[in-house]
């Protein structure tokens, strides 16, 4: 059995002794920072005993003792907030050894720690930056009840929904009576804080949200924008509730990042409101293969985004080519979405003094390196065996979130564990099967997607003569069905004896809904408390519909021109999309998409983001995740330079003056 650690108070010596708030159970004097941990109500110092040993060797780890429990247990609990928050600052103060102090809360100890970095301030210290973990803002109510008015079996049920107390903790009556005793202590406590709206700490906040939080949304996180003057982010976690805490090993890996990425900042003199990587310098790409032209290697890929499609059709099997690079009916749509772009003509400015172009942007309170997601392509082993898990290693080397289809050939639990702690967002074909729907959300919440992204434009499959022509279809062949195989309502309406055959014509009459309605999408919003996006709009009505209906955003999408033979184009579509919601809704769009200068038009017409398709996978197909990787880093090194090229400093800079004539097209 392994020993926990012995904790041992920190005390520098010739310094007021801090040892009654502080706890290090894992020593590490040459650790460049320090990381602060606050516990939760009814929590102790010990709850980060795995946290700090699952993290490296360069960040030491002091856990925060409340006064009323374990070796403080003859003192009274805080009555205050701000007085658990008044002694840990003057501890702090006490033991500083000169390097920086990160500190995380998590729950009610979140806003300690807000109060915390707020008095270090005042005081002429600072925090390096705050993580909260299952936590709302400061200023926003809690809604939390008087545990005074709860029984004391309601409360322990209430325990046992949350999770993070071992049920033989919670099964003996004197450690049960404990935990309740430091809870309505604390709470007590939590009732009476209060935090003006406009109270803000200079450090930046990167909030820690357990995708299967059942007491906190990603949107309620918003508001901790509100109370810092440095940024703030959202790193999405696997789990619930405690997923900070019973996960330590993938906590561990995004608090690590950016403490080290804030530290490289901070030596170097620049400034990051993120630990979100950042964009590439304009012209890193460009330099390294020029250095590697010099040495005669030459990349084994073209930088030309637009030929990767004739490039994977000399290389992938013929069917798997037509499925993934053809469309409906004569094609019209798609050459529409290419001819719209194409039309466009932005207008270089020059002399602007941009070094870099900060391609940053923040969707649904994540901020994301660049406006540039990874559109739900379907069944991605038909370009590599490795399919839909190599394109999320590649996207998290990039930084780019991925958006993985309902259809993937990967089970969404597989493609989370490959893309690690990084963005990611779930693309939902609605099943005529509720049951199977649901249960496909629930997966995604526990596994981490950060958002749902429900498809509106395919309830009738389009008419694709390349694919009708060659007789393929993946899906009939078992390819691009992993998250319904092994889902359990799925395998729920399967026969005991089903075989593959049986299997695959289950999927085919359950796999999407013909008859689905907006109705459809207000019990879809039931479900979940994730950022809801309806991907598929072209039509004004059609937008304020979804939002109507609990839609928090757009795609503006022909969905690659697959469906309507002769549709508008996605580019046409999107201004008067914007128009009909306003500036505040997030709208992104798809189909046509091929370069930095494609995106940046994009930008200028009203989107948020794009989703990138196509190309990426004929990367994928050509080779791997390095062919995944490559692409995007090209798309991302073009994005920045056509920002810098049009004058550009930021997103915040776009808008339909970079175009000639404006917005006419």
């Amino acid at each position: 059995m392994t020993k926990t650690p012995t904790a041992a108070p920190v005390s520098p010596a010739g310094a007021a002794d801090p040892s009654r708030w502080l706890r290090t159970y894992h020593s590490r004097a040459a650790a460049a920072a320090r990381l602060v941990c606050f516990p939760h109500a009814g929590g102790a110092a010990n709850a980060f005993v795995a946290l700090s040993a699952a993290l490296p060797e360069d960040v030491e780890l002091l856990a925060v003792q409340y006064p009323g429990r374990q070796d403080r247990r003859g003192e009274p609990c805080a009555q205050d907030l701000s007085e658990l928050a008044a002694g840990v600052a003057g501890a702090l103060a006490a033991a500083s050894d000169g390097r920086p102090l990160f500190l995380l809360g998590h729950s009610m100890g979140a806003l300690v720690a807000f109060e915390t970095a707020r008095l270090l301030e005042e005081h002429g210290g600072a925090a390096a930056r705050l993580f909260v973990s299952a936590a709302r803002p400061p200023a926003q109510d809690w809604e939390e009840p008087d545990l005074a008015l709860v029984g004391d079996a309601e409360l322990v049920a209430g325990l046992r929904r949350l999770g993070g107390i071992p049920e033989p903790l919670l099964a003996d009556p004197e450690i049960s009576a404990e935990i309740l005793r430091l809870l309505r202590a604390d709470h007590r406590a939590l009732l009476r804080h209060r935090c003006a709206p406009g109270t803000a700490v200079a450090a930046p906040v990167t909030v820690l949200l357990a995708a299967a939080d059942p007491k906190n949304s990603l949107a309620q996180m918003a508001d901790w924008a509100r109370h810092t003057i440095r940024g703030h982010e959202v790193v999405t976690l696997s789990g619930g509730h405690f997923a900070l805490l019973e996960r330590p090993a993938a906590s561990a890996l995004p608090v690590t990042e950016r403490i080290r990425g804030d530290l490289a900042r901070a030596e170097s003199g620049a400034s990051g409101a993120s630990g979100a990587p950042d964009p590439e310098p304009l012209a890193d790409l460009v330099r390294e293969l020029m250095l590697e032209g010099l040495a005669g290697r030459t990349p084994r890929l073209t930088t030309d985004l637009t030929a990767l499609e004739a490039a994977a059709g000399r290389v992938m099997a013929p069917e798997a080519f037509a499925y993934v690079s053809g469309t409906a009916g004569s094609g019209a749509t798609g050459r529409a979405d290419r001819a719209a772009f194409d039309r466009l003509r932005l207008v270089p400015r020059m002399l602007r003094g941009t070094r870099r172009a900060d391609t940053s942007v923040t969707l649904f309170g994540q901020r994301l390196p660049a406006p540039v997601l990874l559109a739900p392509l379907a069944a991605q082993q038909v370009a590599h065996p490795e399919g839909e898990s190599a394109t999320a290693r590649a996207a998290a080397a990039t930084g780019v979130p991925m958006v993985l289809s309902t259809f993937a050939s990967r089970t969404l639990e597989e493609v989370a564990e490959a893309a690690g702690d990084h963005p990611r967002w779930f693309q939902l074909y609605l099943p005529s099967d509720r049951a199977v729907g649901e249960s496909l959300v629930r997966r995604a919440e526990a596994s981490g997607y950060a958002a749902i992204v429900v498809t509106v434009d395919a309830t009738h499959l389009g008419f694709r003569p390349a694919e009708l022509d060659s007789g393929y279809s993946p899906f009939l062949r078992g390819t691009g069905i992993a998250n319904f195989t092994s889902d359990p309502a799925f395998r729920a309406g399967l026969p005991a004896d089903a075989d593959a055959t049986a299997t695959v014509l289950r999927w085919a009459q359950i796999s999407t809904d013909p008859t689905l309605t907006w109705e459809d999408l207000a019990r879809l919003r039931g479900l979940t408390r994730l950022p809801l996006l309806v991907k598929g709009i072209l039509h004004p009505d059609d937008a304020r519909l979804a939002l109507e209906h609990g839609a928090d955003g757009l795609v503006v999408s022909t969905h690659g021109g697959r469906q309507l033979d002769g549709s508008v184009s996605a580019l046409d579509a999107l201004p008067a999309v914007r128009a009909a919601v306003g500036p505040d809704v997030p709208v992104l769009m798809d189909s046509g998409v091929r370069t930095g200068s494609d995106v940046l038009k994009a930008l200028a017409l009203g989107a948020d983001a794009v989703l990138y398709g196509r190309p990426y996978v004929y990367g994928l197909g050509l080779d791997g995740g390095r062919g995944v990787e490559h692409v995007l880093r090209c798309l991302l090194t073009d994005l920045g330079l056509a920002l810098a090229l049009t004058g550009c400093a930021s997103l915040a800079d776009v808008g339909p003056h970079v175009l000639a004539n404006g917005d006419l097209r």
